[in-house]
């Protein structure tokens, strides 16, 4: 079963930014961060700093609750 593990493009989509904006904000290939936003693939740990960064909003932010609940 897959989970989605990052907000990514419901942050974006708050913060009215694109797929584009954020590619070119960290110097990536736009198609990486298609993937990010479908949960096809995740960012780094590193990298989720940095967009949290960009975007200003929290890490925390960035990460789905539904990851966690496995864990819990």
């Amino acid at each position: 079963m897959s989970k989605d593990m990052n907000r990514l493009k419901v942050v974006l989509a708050e913060t009215k930014r694109t797929n584009r904006w954020l590619a070119e904000q960290l110097g990536k290939d736009q198609a990486t961060v298609s993937k990010w936003c479908t949960n096809t693939s995740q960012p780094s740990l590193e990298t989720l700093f940095q967009i949290a960064e960009v975007l200003r909003v929290k890490v925390h932010d960035l990460i789905s609750n539904d990851s966690f609940k496995d864990h819990e």
